[in-house]
């Protein structure tokens, strides 16, 4: 139990607001958070000015009026980390003109971020090695390694764990790009790495940013895998970008918590059902099994559920693009033996 400092009251240990003056337990925390935030937004740290409101939230009371407005700026920042791409107003005027040029602009941008995956994800190599460092994540890393160099030896085991880490500091650069507090990445042999949250995206589009960084950063694996192997001719590294391109691609199942779920969270119904024309169209062209599964799922859950109220015409095109250029890649001819 503590002591109001207000008025006296007794305040046990689990609630952040006295129930006596309702004065806020952790006042002087909130204010040091405050402060912080404001100087980061000053200074231009958008991500870490969101990181500082998102720890104030939790020492608020959810019924609170500084609680709501605090999401208010949670989600303002947001979409000012998101650059603007996802639409904020709720107009309304049904352009197919405005929807076709924001659909493009973010198709632009989707280009161009393939078009220097390799470097983008070199410029990332700071974060890459920062994640080394924590032991959880260096130790269950050599622990799938040693188990999938028992199977298939030890550079087709190093290339595949290191695809499926960088897959995993995919998702820990956007949950630091929105401030979203989380575990490292830990390996499980066999099933891949994972990472827990701490804290969750404020709205269906922050969940799919998150989601599909993963098949992004995995993609842009499977890639630098695929260079490799036309330079060195070295039939793993072909492997390598084969598995990349279909683990990533299985991740955009859109069920249960892979990505792909998260980036349908985002989308608006008849956004949903274009994934589905995507994913048929892209399994017509390459003749890739999985994506029978993925246009199962996909029906489903665009004939099933909530979907969201406005379109995320960024994490469609994302979606999209992963599914046709993921599915490419595990096309790529592996020649084993003499």
């Amino acid at each position: 139990m503590r002591t109001c400092l207000q008025c006296g009251t007794q305040i046990a240990e689990s609630l952040l607001a006295c129930p006596g003056c309702r004065a806020l337990v952790h006042a002087a925390k909130l204010q040091q958070l405050a402060d912080a935030a404001t100087r980061s937004t000053q200074s231009g740290d958008v991500s870490s000015a969101l990181a500082s409101w998102r720890q104030a939230l939790e020492l608020l009371p959810t019924d609170s009026r500084q609680h709501a407005v605090i999401s208010a700026k949670v989600v303002e920042l947001s979409h000012a980390v998101d650059g603007g791409t996802q639409a904020q107003s709720k107009k309304g005027d049904g352009s197919k003109l405005g929807k076709g040029a924001a659909g493009l602009g973010a198709l632009g941008a989707l280009l161009a971020k393939f078009k220097f995956l390799l470097f983008f994800i070199l410029t990332k190599a700071k974060l890459l090695l920062l994640g080394l460092t924590k032991a959880s994540t260096f130790l269950s890393l050599l622990l799938s390694a040693g188990v999938y160099m028992s199977l298939w030896g030890w550079k087709f085991a190093l290339g595949l764990v290191l695809s499926i880490y960088i897959h995993e500091m995919g998702h820990v650069q956007a949950l630091n790009r929105f401030g979203i507090k989380a575990t490292a990445p830990m390996f499980i042999p066999g099933f891949g790495a994972l990472i827990r949250l701490k804290q969750y995206p404020t709205d269906p589009r922050e969940d799919a940013r998150v989601g599909l960084a993963g098949p992004i950063w995995g993609l842009g694996a499977a890639l630098a895998a695929g260079i490799v192997f036309v330079l060195t001719r070295a039939p793993y590294w072909a492997g390598i970008a084969r598995l990349g391109g279909f683990i990533n691609l299985f991740n955009l199942t859109p069920v249960w918590q892979l990505d792909g779920a998260r980036g349908f969270h985002a989308l608006a119904r008849w956004q949903r059902w274009t994934a589905v024309g995507v994913i048929a169209a892209t399994w017509a062209a390459t003749g890739e099994g999985l994506l029978v599964l993925l246009l199962i799922f996909a029906v489903i859950a665009a004939s099933h559920g909530s979907a969201a109220q406005e379109p995320d015409h960024t994490a469609l095109v994302q979606y999209a693009g992963l599914v046709a250029v993921l599915a490419a890649l595990t096309r790529i001819p592996v020649v084993t033996g003499p």
